[in-house]
């Protein structure tokens, strides 16, 4: 469906003042970039949920906008069904937009508060001017159906304050279906829910990626949670991909350095089956605008070597299709 080959995305960063005053006196001055994205490779087929983990600024949401279109990249390709992104155009460009959708991870600050729940799933309707009144209609029901946002005269003269949580990202769920696409992003949709209702959106987004046989980038930075959602689960550093498999390779049997502290870090309810690791990390990611020699994780790796200021680790299969970008994960 669709696929990611080396692509880069770099901000250049803005100057303040006295930084373009100065210019203006040094000859020669490099601009300064932030290396969001860094050469990162990966692929969804139909009906499948592609789960991107890290910490925040690792790149997860940069590559989601990616995906979208909404950002073009500094380097390398997105393939949608064959084509090449950047070259879409016009009446191209437009139905990409209608089969390429997104949900935000709040459903509050995402949904108009003077549109009703019809309004606002009509809206995507209106935009790339589908179908008559009646036939705009049914799209909704359909959708609202299909969001579990049902009896649908319950929910769809109501206005965002009046719905929970839950319901005003089953209505956002509803508003990126309507259009019923080929690919969906979903950036953190339940990280501002309650926890009791957090299984049951996850259920529903799963059950419709089937259903509707979308390919689907859940970004979260809850790998555990990607466990029970995703058939594949990438973990991101400093804008690279540094382990990616099955997820019962990547979340039960990590093996880069980095994967091993973000489960370390999962909540555990019985604190009985708590792992004893020191896989826990300190410091800070490293400056995005400096070049970095040699791996990224350096700096913070408990079990680093010489090796690692030089060489720049490379993603290779252990086994199974599962990739680590670590010389010494997966050798015992």
């Amino acid at each position: 469906m669709i696929e990611l080959v080396d692509v880069k995305k770099h901000f250049p960063v803005r100057k303040s003042l006295l930084d373009a005053m100065a210019s203006l006196f040094t000859r020669g001055r490099e601009e300064r970039y932030v290396r969001a994205v860094n050469s990162i490779s990966f692929s969804i087929e139909r009906g499948e949920v592609f789960g991107l983990a890290g910490e925040s600024g690792c790149g997860k949401t940069t590559t989601g906008m990616l995906l979208l279109g909404l950002y073009s990249c500094t380097d390398g390709k997105i393939i949608f069904e064959g084509r090449d992104l950047r070259e879409l155009k016009g009446a191209e460009l437009k139905d990409f937009r209608k089969r390429a959708q997104l949900i935000f991870q709040d459903p509050f600050e995402s949904m108009n508060p003077r549109f009703t729940v019809r309004r606002t799933i009509d809206e995507p309707l209106r935009i790339h001017n589908l179908g008559s009144r009646k036939e705009r209609f049914d799209r909704i029901v359909r959708a609202m159906e299909r969001a579990r946002l049902t009896p649908i005269e319950s929910f769809i003269d109501k206005y965002p304050h009046e719905l929970s949580g839950g319901e005003r990202q089953r209505v956002c769920i509803a508003r990126a279906i309507v259009l019923e696409p080929t690919l969906l992003v979903a950036d953190e949709a339940v990280s501002m829910l309650d926890v009791s209702i957090r299984a049951s959106i996850l259920n529903l987004l799963r059950d419709l990626t089937e259903e509707l046989q979308m390919a689907m980038l859940y970004i979260s930075h809850d790998v555990a949670l990607l466990g029970s959602l995703c058939k594949k689960v990438a973990v991101m550093y400093a804008g690279e991909i540094i382990e990616m498999g099955k997820p019962r390779d990547v979340i039960s049997e990590p093996l880069h350095p980095y994967t091993k502290a973000l489960i370390a870090a999962v909540p555990v309810p019985d604190f009985s089956r708590v792992r004893h690791t020191s896989g826990i990390i300190s410091g800070e990611p490293p400056d995005l605008t400096r070049v970095i020699r040699g791996c990224a994780f350096q700096t913070r790796c408990p079990a680093r070597t010489e090796l690692c200021s030089r060489e720049k680790p490379r993603l290779r299969d252990t086994g199974s299709g599962h990739l680590v970008a670590c010389p010494f994960a997966g050798k015992g």
